[in-house]
């Protein structure tokens, strides 16, 4: 970088000890270097400065009483990044990694990507450090009743519209949301993510996987005329976005061998069965070796790193941030694995995205690849103004073509700055210009 690099400095003194924001707005920068060079008037505005400072950074105690009557305090965190184009958007993780850091560039890589949905959201994420793993339904309950009544003061259906992420389903929803209506006495679409009798969307169960699958098909079908049909794919996860990556990917005519959770992974080489998966991890809540007495010709590994060592056509990285290193990469490309596309945040290392790109393989960056999930909440939210619902059909269509229409602008946008086929480039650029756009526009705020 030269025109940028100053700006890549002041977040790293500015934001010491994040590792993980730093390496989000480094590969975004890295990837806007021509942009600055054909826009100078937007360095001369502080578009680049600003866009990678969030607007409003907040974190707050979250107090709650476990099964023993003991107090239990842990922390709560929502960054509302970026709301040039619409209310801030972006899901709550409930986990023991988030920390500011981690929220900041879950919230900046949100801002992109909501960006090139084409829908009118802005960027935010939020969360805390508590690990529901392990714990009853009441203290889940309270937790997040707890939580939701700080986080009230600070959402709106019109300023900030959380949703689910890591840790957050159905469950978790309901409780927060129940504990907004009552101390708001307002209903309305401030989460999403949803019940179906209480305004939610059908699909937006599927709709992160869904979204994965469906650009990942129009991705590899322009760029090396392959597709799903007849691939093998190995996917990382078994949570939401594994599941239904693992029930489209099927759809389409591959065959799934293996997934993980954060003990293991698990390889079947005729095929993973997903009912029974579902069984283990929807309703059970059971741990993903589980598998393997249902399907004893399974087997089941320790340790999660190894499962880029199965040989497969497509990779989907659906698991958590920076699961996939350089190693891991070079395993999955010596093996003859021609498209990675990424289903969680972040999920490869710089080192292994530079080797996919010198590959020359089909690499697909979360901020493109799995915008489904939150395309169909800022669908949630339009039936929640509007008052109705749609059918499963039809929020499935929309969200198709959603997908569809990143793929074609970040494609176009890469091959307009010189880097044809690098949808790393093509999905910053492409997000960056709206954003940048109306930021500029709406003057030095």
């Amino acid at each position: 970088m030269k025109i940028l690099s100053p700006v890549m400095d002041e977040v790293i003194a500015r934001n010491p000890n994040e590792p993980e924001f730093h390496q989000a707005v480094r590969e975004v920068l890295e990837t806007l270097e021509p942009v600055a060079e054909k826009n100078p008037q937007w360095v001369e505005h502080g578009i680049f400065d600003r866009i990678v400072e969030p607007e409003r950074q907040i974190m707050f105690r979250v107090s709650w009483v476990d099964d023993q009557g003991k107090v239990r305090v842990n922390r709560g965190f929502r960054v509302q990044f970026n709301s040039a184009i619409g209310p801030y958007k972006g899901g709550l993780r409930l986990h023991p990694s988030v920390n500011l850091g981690i929220i900041k560039f879950l919230g900046f890589e949100q801002t992109f990507k909501n960006s090139l949905t084409g829908l009118p959201m802005g960027g935010g994420k939020g969360g805390s450090d508590f690990n529901p793993k392990g714990k009853s339904e009441g203290e889940i309950m309270r937790f997040c009743q707890s939580f939701m009544l700080e986080l009230q003061r600070h959402i709106g259906e019109n300023t900030d519209v959380p949703a689910g992420d890591i840790g957050v389903g159905a469950r978790e929803i309901g409780y927060m949301y129940g504990m907004y209506r009552k101390v708001r006495n307002d209903f309305t679409g401030v989460l999403t993510g949803k019940g179906l009798t209480w305004g939610g969307s059908l699909a937006r169960t599927q709709a992160t996987g869904y979204g994965l699958c469906y650009f990942m098909d129009e991705a590899m079908t322009h760029i090396v005329g392959k597709s799903f049909s007849g691939s093998t794919v190995v996917i990382s996860g078994s949570g939401n976005v594994a599941i239904y990556a693992t029930e489209k990917a099927q759809q389409l005519g591959a065959k799934v061998v293996a997934l993980s959770d954060s003990n293991g992974y698990i390889y079947d080489a005729d095929g993973i069965k997903l009912d029974t998966v579902k069984r283990i991890k929807e309703v059970e809540r059971g741990r993903i070796k589980e598998y393997v007495k249902d399907h004893p010709n399974a087997i089941y590994t320790e340790g999660c790193a190894g499962i880029w060592n199965i040989k497969c056509d497509i990779a989907l990285p659906c698991a958590t941030q920076n699961e996939l290193n350089g190693d891991a990469a070079k395993a999955l490309l010596a093996n003859g694995c021609w498209a990675v596309g990424e289903g969680a945040n972040m999920p490869s290392t710089p080192e292994a995205v530079e080797a996919f790109l010198q590959a020359g393989i089909v690499f697909a960056p979360a901020k493109a690849a799995n915008a489904g999930g939150v395309a169909t909440s800022g669908l949630e939210m339009c039936q929640n103004s509007e008052r109705r619902s749609w059918t499963f059909e039809e929020v499935d269509g929309m969200l198709k073509n959603i997908m569809v229409n990143i793929y074609k602008n970040a494609s176009a946008a890469a091959e307009e700055y010189g880097e044809k086929n690098n949808l790393v480039a093509g999905a910053n650029i492409a997000g960056f210009l709206k954003v940048a756009t109306a930021m500029d526009a709406q003057g030095i705020v």
